[in-house]
């Protein structure tokens, strides 16, 4: 048979995993290959990046189901079902696919469609159709912002398993990487020897060092939310220190009090949430490593302009 679309394989994976044990993608790969009874070249099949088609649409059922809260990933290169994964299978539907899983509030938000796309869509149930409905160079777009905004959720996952000490180095290479510190043996430096003042490190703003940044760090849960009370903690401390400039850094998001307190104060206070955190990291290379590019090209007129008389 035709090698399944990835929306085909999200039931028969979800009922692989069951059983609620700790499964191995890549024995589930094989074991989805027998399912679909496909022959060795179709599961040999590969995508221009090297990567086998079947394989990479199974890794495309299992996001998918994780962004709806169905599976989760106890460690890396694993996955386990969960009580609403359980619940799900209790109704035993007769397919889930991108339309079922418009029912959960994550994977709404997982699915949001940028660049004036909502206009086009009428309901919710037609997101999953966006793509067929649009130009090929739309298309593009939209499937490029769905998979950069799988990868950000996945780095949050990620910084979050890791320990303080870990996303204290990795703000400092995200700074540097962006043009703060100098090098980066100069941030490291600064970073973590401020005291309990309400800051967590300062770095340069150029490689001079003729003005400095104060940084306010904190990991919390990607649904959580930073009061004004940090923002206020954070903004006196700057004041204690006769600064000026800060940047307030987090995995989770900040209270609309919070962001309207920093738009009113006279310190320049700028404040980065776990997503765009995120796509900073993609954006600077921090975390993240390039699988393929893609050049889109147009036809140059003027190259033809004299042949043509144009």
């Amino acid at each position: 048979m035709a090698i399944p679309d990835f929306q085909t394989i999200m039931f028969p994976f979800l009922e692989l995993s069951s059983d609620e044990k700790v499964h191995n993608f890549a024995e589930a790969v094989g074991a989805l290959a027998k399912e679909f009874q496909l022959t060795d070249k179709e599961i040999d099949t590969l995508l221009p990046s090297g990567q086998q088609r079947f394989a990479n649409r199974v890794g495309w059922a299992k996001t998918h189901l994780k962004k709806a809260g169905l599976i989760d990933y106890p460690q890396r290169g694993h996955f386990q079902i969960t009580q609403r994964g359980m619940d799900v299978l209790k109704e035993t539907p007769k397919v889930i696919d991108m339309k079922f899983l418009m029912r959960f509030p994550e994977f709404q938000e997982f699915r949001k469609i940028n660049h004036g796309n909502e206009s086009k869509i009428k309901s919710k149930e037609e997101v999953g159709d966006l793509v067929d409905q649009l130009p090929p160079e739309e298309s593009i777009e939209v499937a490029y912002q769905e998979i950069r905004a799988g990868l950000a959720d996945d780095l949050l996952d990620y910084v979050l398993k890791c320990s303080p000490a870990f996303f204290e180095r990795l703000v400092v290479e995200l700074l540097v990487s962006m043009g703060y510190g100098g090098t980066q043996e100069n941030a490291a430096r600064a970073v973590g020897k401020s005291g309990d003042d309400g800051i967590d490190g300062i770095i340069d703003e150029d490689k001079l060092g003729l003005d400095s940044i104060y940084i306010q760090a904190k990991r919390y849960q990607k649904d959580a939310k930073i009061g004004v009370h940090f923002i206020r903690d954070f903004i006196g401390a700057l004041q204690g220190a006769k600064a000026n400039k800060g940047v307030f850094l987090t995995t989770a998001g900040f209270t609309q009090e919070a962001t309207n307190f920093v738009s009113k104060v006279h310190s320049r206070v700028v404040l980065i949430d776990g997503n765009r955190l995120a796509n900073l990291m993609i954006d600077y290379g921090i975390g993240v490593s390039t699988r393929i590019n893609y050049e889109l090209k147009q036809l140059d007129t003027d190259y033809f302009g004299e042949a043509l008389g144009l």
